[in-house]
Parts: C-alpha cells; structure tokens; sequence
C-alpha cells in the first residue's frame, strides 16, 4: 500500500474505534477532500471549474458522475440535495425527450450515437454539446433510472409528476427499441461500442428498481393515457438476465472484442445489486487477480487512458477526447501491459461491498477485507488532500493525473467512509460494545 498524504498515512491503523474513524473523516472533510460543489440547480460538473485551469471538458456535466455523487448524498443523509440533483436530470431528459422518441419510432437512428440521448451535456443551461462524444451509454441512462426510481421507492421524491412519469415510461420504451440486451454501447469508458455486461446488468437493475416501484402503489398513470407496461418491464429484465447468463463474470465476449477483466463489473455488485453472492465472488476474483496494482485498480488490461508519459503523447485538447476507430488503436499501441492508469473509483467500492456482506453475516473476514480496502482508499488521497481519478507512469513514477480532484472519487470515499462508520457501530453492537473495527494495514 503506497500512502501519498503523510497526516492520513499517521491515521490509518490496523484498529479503529469509532472515535478514530470519525476523526479521520473529520480531518478530509476540514481539508475539503469531500467537498462537493454543486451548481445552483444541483448537478455537478465533473470536477471543480477553477479559474484559468484547462479541464479537458471536465467542467461538463456527466449523467453516471452525477448519479454517484447523487447516491453519496443519500446514503450520507443529505436527501434534498439527492432529490434535486435527479429531479434536474429528469427535467434535462424530458426537455431532450426528441432524443429517446425519435429511435423509439425509428430504431436505426441509434446506429449513430450523436442522435442518442446525450449523457454529457452543459449543465449550467441544461444544453448539448455539439462536439462529437461517444453518447451510446446505456449504463448512464440505466443509473439514472435506477437511483430515481430507488428514491421514488422510499418516499424521497415524494410525488411523481406526470412529465416524470411520462419520462419513465418512455426509457421503457427505449431500453426496448435499442434491444438492450444485445446493443453494442460505449458504456461506462465511453470508448469502442460493444455488448457490455456492465451496461447490460445497470439497465436490468433499472427496470427492477421501476418494478418495484410500481409493485408499491404508486399508479404512476402518464399523460396522454400512457401507462408504463409492467409485463414488458418484466420481459425485458428477463431478456437482460439471459444475456448477462451468457457474458458474466466476463465484460465482453464477443469475438475480437472479448474483454474478461473489467472494474465496471464491481458496479452491478454495489451499488446496483444486481447479481448474487456467487456471481459477486467470481467478479470480484477476475478483478483483483487480474487489474489490482499496489495504489489503484486498473479499468481494464491494455487500457491506454492515461498510459505511461500521457502527457506527452497527448497536448491539452486531445487527452480527454473522444478516442474511437483508429485513433483509439493508435493510443492502445501506446500502453504496456502492466503501465496502465491505477483508478482511485474502485477500492472505495470493495470496501462498501464488504461492508454490506459484513453487516448481512457478521464474518470476520468481510470486515478485514472492507477496512483493507477503506486503507487503501485512503492512501491514495494526495499530499495537499485531494482525490484523483487515478494515477498514471510520469517518467516511471505513478503521480495523480490532471483530473484531481475527481468528484466520482470522492463520492465513492465518503460512502465507503459512511459504511464503515456503520460496520464499527454494528460490530460494537454485537460485541456489547467490546469489539473494534480491525484489520490489517498493507494486506495486499
């Protein structure tokens, strides 16, 4: 385990009591390390927008960030700002509704990804960009669906109004015309289009969230007389699950296209649920047998993002630009097995999934492995207390890259830090108090 913040690096142990705990989070959080900047209607730009800083485009507006950042406010308490992050989102889709109409009645459409609905967008004025992006992302669309359905389910968005019922009803429909299940998307790296299983299982776990949320009551009658079709929610999962039988644990099994190994898979455990405790562990092993280095987890073997000496490939403009077709393979000729970017989205997400397993059984061993990866977190935040994306081969030392602080990073953190908060609070509980919240330091 490689500790990048020295003061962090004193607090991090091998126990904790809940005291510590809370002082370390407390410590980050007067650093500003989760401080999280909304706009004034509640979405959030891929990182801060400081003055006379390039961002690459990261002062954008991404619909997967957002619903992260959206989560960690929730799980965090922080409802309103939840509520009204994914209410504006709704009202983004609904003012773009053309987007999801448009190959609802034409599904050929999709073909071209321009015309798809756009998942990058400025989010000041809730306008698209006109500059050429990979929007064929089924899993940010699913994500949205997903976390407003869920609040929508627990009473958080307290009534659903008929442009938003509407709006549900139409990515049903949708998710239907693309046939999801067998729609080659860009997905969660926004690079070349193939059948994902991490897209595939975020839309399953969408549409039964929707389910559920119908299953409660609710009607959820639109205008116009369009009421969302239960029986082809149900279908469609059903069609998603056989497809995910067929691909997982793998990524992507297409020929000349496979992929076995992909991070994004540890989303369809947590925070989407979507498949078993079985499924889970085979995920979780291809994993961190395959991609876990010694500050982060890598996306994916061979991912050329940030590879070694990036910068200098690369000028300013054209790093964090769409790279498909052969401009891809010319930036994949560049990376080296074993070079490739450690991302600081994914250890955080280990730990919460741990920590649920812990909290559902009570095993040891789920809490070692939650505070192994909550430390491992932790190191990687930077000497002047930022979160990155990730870390990246500068002249043969790993260093943060431009894109710090990340917010999708330090949303997974504050969570991570949420759930073991909650693991110590369970853990005293079942030992009347006497347990603490231990694991060993530099376990991997």
């Amino acid at each position: 385990m490689v500790i990048h913040n020295e003061k962090i690096g004193s607090l991090i142990k091998p126990r904790y009591t809940l005291e510590e705990l809370v002082a370390l989070q407390s410590l980050l959080e007067s650093k500003g390390t989760l401080s999280l900047a909304p706009l004034p209607n509640g979405l959030f730009p891929a990182r801060d927008v400081e003055p006379g800083v390039a961002l690459g485009g990261y002062q954008h507006v991404w619909v997967r960030d957002n619903i992260y950042i959206a989560h960690a406010l929730y799980v965090n308490g922080e409802t309103n700002a939840a509520v009204k992050n994914v209410e504006s989102l709704a009202g983004y889709f609904w003012q773009h509704r053309h987007r999801f109409t448009d190959i609802i009645a034409n599904p050929a459409i999709a073909l071209n990804e321009m015309r798809r609905p756009n998942i990058r967008f400025d989010g000041l004025e809730l306008k698209e960009l006109v500059e050429d992006w990979a929007h064929a992302q089924n899993d940010a669309l699913g994500y949205f669906l997903w976390l407003f359905c869920r609040l929508a389910r627990d009473g958080a968005v307290e009534e659903v109004s008929i442009e938003q019922t509407e709006l549900l009803a139409i990515f049903v429909d949708y998710f239907q015309a693309i046939r999801f299940w067998e729609d080659e998307d860009s997905g969660h790296w926004e690079e070349a289009r193939k059948i994902s299983a991490s897209s595939i299982g975020v839309v399953v776990g969408a549409l039964r969230e929707l389910d559920n949320l119908l299953a409660r009551g609710k009607g959820l009658d639109a205008s116009r007389g369009h009421r969302i079709n239960v029986e082809a929610i149900k279908n469609l999962v059903d069609l998603g699950c056989q497809s995910l039988e067929l691909i997982l644990p793998a990524e992507c099994i297409q020929p000349e296209r496979e992929r076995k190994a992909d991070a994004a898979l540890l989303f369809l455990i947590y925070p989407v649920a979507v498949v078993d405790d079985q499924m889970a562990d085979k995920i979780i092993a291809e994993v961190t047998g395959e991609l876990l280095g010694e500050i982060g987890i890598r996306r994916y073997a061979g991912d050329s993002y940030w590879c070694a000496n990036y910068k200098e490939l690369w000028g300013p403009e054209k790093r964090t630009s769409k790279f498909s077709g052969d401009a891809l393979a010319q930036r994949d000729s560049f990376v080296k097995k074993g070079e490739e970017a450690q991302w600081c989205l994914f250890d955080p997400v280990l730990s919460s999934i741990y920590a649920k397993r812990y909290q559902a059984t009570g095993r040891e061993s789920y809490l070692e492995d939650q505070i192994a990866y909550l430390n491992r977190s932790l190191a990687q935040v930077t000497s002047d207390f930022r979160c990155p994306e990730a870390y990246y081969l500068e002249h043969g030392a790993y260093v943060a890259n431009d894109d710090t602080p990340l917010h999708w990073t330090q949303a997974n953190l504050w969570v991570a830090l949420r759930h073991a908060q909650e693991s110590l609070t369970f853990s005293a509980k079942s030992a009347a108090g006497k347990r603490v919240f231990d694991a060993p330091v530099g376990s991997f």
